[in-house]
C-alpha cells in the first residue's frame, strides 16, 4: 500500500515542492502510475485491500462499542471489509441494540465493555462512542491487548488525547498491538491517487488552501425523553463536543497537515449560532484560518445551514490547482503553466467556467463497466471511506509489523489541531502553535 504518511512531519521534505522536481516524458506516466484505455489515457492507483483478489485473507475478530449513527455506519463498512469477524457489539443504551443486531445478526450485543475486552475471540476494537468517552475505552482495550481503531477526534481534550496517543505507542511497542485513528482521508484510494499529484509537484508552488463542508442539518436528534435527549446531542454543549472544526472538519485539516506535509503555527476563528437558535452553545457557522510556515495559509469554512457546495479540499499552486470533492478530483491548469506529456490525453471535466483535468483513482473498474471516468457516479458501497479505512487496519494486524496506515502520533496531532481551532472560533482569537503541543 502507498505510503500514507503516518505523521505530518516525519520527514524534513518542504510542502512547497519546486517544479523541476517533476520529471515530464515517458517517465512520469510511470510515477503517476498512468494506463492506455483507448486511445485515452487516465491517472490509475493501486487496487485497494479488499477488493477482488484480496477476498481469502485471515479473519479477524471485531467488536464495535457505540452502536449509535457512526457505529452503525462501522457495521455496514465491516460487513463489507475483507476479513472482518463481527463477534461483539456493545451499546450502554439496549434501546439500540436491535438495530445494531440487523448489520451483525450473528454478534453477541451487551452493555458492559469490559465483557468485550474480556473476550477471547475479539482482536480488534472499534471506539465509536461520543468523543468524550473515548479515553477510558481505548485506555482498557490497550490494556486488555486489543487492537484499536479509535475514531476521529481521538479525544475531547489534547490531555486526553496525549493520554492515548503515549498509552498506543506503548502498547505497540511491547506487544505490537495496533492503534489505528479513524482519519478516512488517509486510507481513501482517491486521496492517495491525488497525493502522488501533490507530491511530484504538479501544483508548482503551493501557495494557498482552502476547504469547507456545508449541509444544511440541525445535528439535534430526537428522543423519548430528556435523560436520552441529553445522551444524542451531545455535539450541541461545549462540554462534550468540539463543534464543526473537531467533530466533522479534523478530517479536512489532517488532509492539510498530509498533503503540505507541515504542522500549522498559528489558527484564528470565529463562529455563530446562525441557523438553529434552539438552546445549543455550539457555533452552527464556522470559519478557521491555519496559519502554516512560509506564509502559506488554509482557509476552513463549515455550515448546518445551507448544503450549497458540499464539501471539498482546494489546493492553489502557481502550475495548477487540485480539488477534491466527495470521491472524485480533478486537476485546474494554469493557462502558463508547462505542459506535461500525459495530459493532452487525460479526460476531463467542465466545472464551472473551469476545465478539469479528472484524476480517477478507478478508472480500470469504470472502463470495464462501460462507463466514462469522468462521468457521475454513485460511490459503490463495498468501496466507501470507512471500508477502505477498515480494511487497512485489519491489514495492518495481520501483517503483524505493529505498524498503522494512520498512527497514534498523527490522530494525536490533528486532534490538537481540531481542539485549538475549535478554542480559537469559541474564544474568537488567534492560537500560536508551539512544538510542544505537538510532542508526545
Amino acid at each position: 500500500m502507498t505510503d500514507p504518511l503516518p505523521s505530518a512531519n516525519s520527514d524534513n521534505t518542504s510542502p512547497l515542492i519546486d517544479r523541476r522536481r517533476f520529471v515530464v516524458g515517458a517517465g512520469s506516466l510511470a510515477a503517476l502510475g498512468l494506463f492506455f484505455g483507448g486511445s485515452t489515457v487516465y491517472a490509475e492507483e493501486f487496487t485497494p485491500a479488499g477488493t477482488p483478489g484480496k477476498a481469502n485473507v485471515a479473519p479477524v475478530g471485531c467488536a464495535v462499542i457505540g452502536l449509535g449513527e457512526q457505529g452503525r455506519a462501522v457495521l455496514t463498512s465491516l460487513s463489507h471489509a475483507a476479513g472482518a469477524n463481527v463477534v461483539r457489539i456493545c451499546d450502554t443504551y439496549e434501546g439500540i441494540h436491535n438495530r445494531a443486531s440487523e448489520l451483525a445478526p450473528k454478534a453477541t450485543v451487551g452493555t458492559d465493555a469490559a465483557e468485550v475486552f474480556a473476550d477471547p475471540a475479539v482482536q480488534a476494537v472499534w471506539i465509536c462512542t461520543p468523543t468524550h468517552q473515548h479515553k477510558d475505552l481505548v485506555l482498557a482495550a490497550l490494556k486488555a491487548g486489543k487492537h484499536v481503531y479509535c475514531e476521529a477526534p481521538i479525544a475531547h481534550t489534547i490531555d486526553d488525547a496525549r493520554a492515548i496517543a503515549q498509552a498506543a505507542q506503548a502498547a505497540q511497542a511491547a506487544k505490537g498491538q495496533i492503534f489505528h485513528s479513524g482519519l478516512q482521508s488517509r486510507t481513501n484510494p482517491q486521496h492517495l491517487h491525488v497525493l502522488k499529484f501533490i507530491r511530484t509537484g504538479a501544483l508548482g508552488t503551493v501557495a494557498m488552501g482552502r476547504a469547507h463542508w456545508h449541509k444544511r442539518t440541525s445535528w439535534r436528534r430526537a428522543a423519548a425523553n430528556d435523560e436520552r435527549a441529553r445522551a444524542l446531542n451531545w455535539r450541541l454543549k461545549r462540554e462534550t463536543s468540539l463543534g464543526l472544526v473537531g467533530e466533522i472538519g479534523i478530517h479536512q485539516l489532517d488532509v492539510a497537515l498530509w498533503f503540505l506535509k507541515a504542522l500549522p503555527t498559528a489558527v484564528s476563528g470565529n463562529g455563530a449560532v446562525r441557523a438553529w437558535k434552539d438552546g445549543r452553545d455550539v457555533p452552527d457557522t464556522v470559519q478557521a484560518l491555519l496559519e502554516f510556515p512560509d506564509g502559506l495559509n488554509l482557509n476552513y469554512d463549515a455550515t448546518l445551514a445551507n448544503s450549497f457546495d458540499g464539501f471539498a479540499e482546494t489546493f492553489l499552486g502557481t502550475e495548477a490547482a487540485i480539488m477534491l470533492r466527495d470521491h472524485r478530483a480533478w486537476m485546474f491548469k494554469e493557462a502558463d503553466a508547462t505542459a506535461l506529456g500525459w495530459e493532452v490525453y487525460a479526460y476531463r471535466d467542465k466545472i464551472g467556467d473551469d476545465t478539469g483535468i479528472a484524476l480517477v483513482a478507478d478508472a480500470t473498474k469504470i472502463l470495464a463497466a462501460g462507463k466514462k471516468p469522468g462521468e457521475n457516479r454513485e460511490v459503490d458501497p463495498s468501496r466507501t471511506a470507512l471500508v477502505t479505512a477498515a480494511e487497512a487496519f485489519l491489514e495492518s494486524i495481520r501483517a503483524k509489523k505493529g505498524e498503522s496506515t494512520c498512527d497514534a502520533l498523527t490522530g494525536f496531532q490533528a486532534t490538537v489541531v481540531a481542539i485549538t481551532a475549535n478554542q480559537a472560533i469559541t474564544e474568537g482569537k488567534r492560537i500560536a502553535f508551539t512544538p510542544e503541543m505537538f510532542a508526545l
